[in-house]
């Protein structure tokens, strides 16, 4: 199905002429951005206390909303673990893709974290939020294309624990990105591939997103609109990489004019 015919629904708050919707899927659509942050926090803070006790500086910790937010919170894994690396001055080799959790390379720290985040959400479940289901199933109601686009190599189980993968008719994820050799956010080649599969120009098309990264990411790839989402008290940070519109949840969007 092409772009030509769909139109934004007055209800649903978004442009006329808006045909397709691409969603983030951590703290967008589910709540497992704070779970991300606590597994980046359980595996650098261990990594930076045992680099501290040996070089003998102080061990200053992870912080789960100035360092997500900056430095790792919508960027693949690998990208993520050597920005904030490099925040501290800090340079490790970045290994190979089997190296064991916790070995001292960019992959291994990578292993780490997943690991946690798996043990997390499996310890915890996930739950996607109210207010982002019944803006999808509006939006699948009034005919708009549906893809998430995440850079988590875990969105599929994510979306299945959550119960709403049937939702969504295309996703683009950490693994679509190792695949495809697709950079990630804020490089836009990941939502543009999006609205290639649904057959959408990215001009018809909507991004919604709460990193930074990814309202760059909207921005640059030029779509028709980008929705910032705030869970975290960044209104005008998201506003100033590229949001034309930030909410705090996205029911907030239906049955506006």
């Amino acid at each position: 199905m092409g772009d030509g015919g769909v139109t934004g629904e007055p209800g649903l708050g978004l442009p006329g002429g808006s045909a397709a919707c691409l969603f983030d899927v951590d703290g967008v659509l589910t709540e497992t951005a704070t779970v991300h942050a606590a597994a980046w926090k359980e595996m650098f803070d261990a990594f930076l206390r045992i680099r501290a006790g040996a070089d003998g500086e102080p061990f200053v910790p992870f912080d789960t909303v100035a360092d997500y937010d900056s430095f790792v919170d919508g960027l693949p894994r690998a990208d993520g673990t050597r920005t904030f690396l490099g925040s501290r001055g800090i340079e490790l080799p970045d290994g190979a893709d089997d190296d064991p959790a916790g070995r001292a390379t960019i992959h291994g720290l990578g292993t780490a974290k997943n690991q946690i985040f798996l043990r997390l959400i499996h310890d915890g479940g996930v739950e996607a939020y109210p207010g982002s289901v019944r803006f999808v199933r509006a939006a699948r109601a009034a005919g708009l294309r549906r893809a998430v686009v995440s850079s988590s190599e875990n969105c599929a189980a994510v979306l299945e624990a959550a119960g709403i993968a049937d939702l969504f008719e295309v996703r683009i994820d950490g693994t679509t990105e190792a695949h495809e050799h697709l950079p990630g956010k804020p490089a836009p080649d990941t939502y543009l591939a999006a609205a290639r599969a649904l057959g959408v120009e990215p001009a018809h098309a909507v991004v919604f997103e709460d990193a930074l990264s990814g309202v760059e990411a909207g921005r640059a790839g030029a779509f028709g609109y980008v929705v910032g989402v705030d869970r975290v008290g960044q209104t005008e940070a998201l506003r100033a990489h590229g949001a034309d519109v930030v909410v705090t949840d996205l029911a907030e969007l239906l049955g506006s004019p």
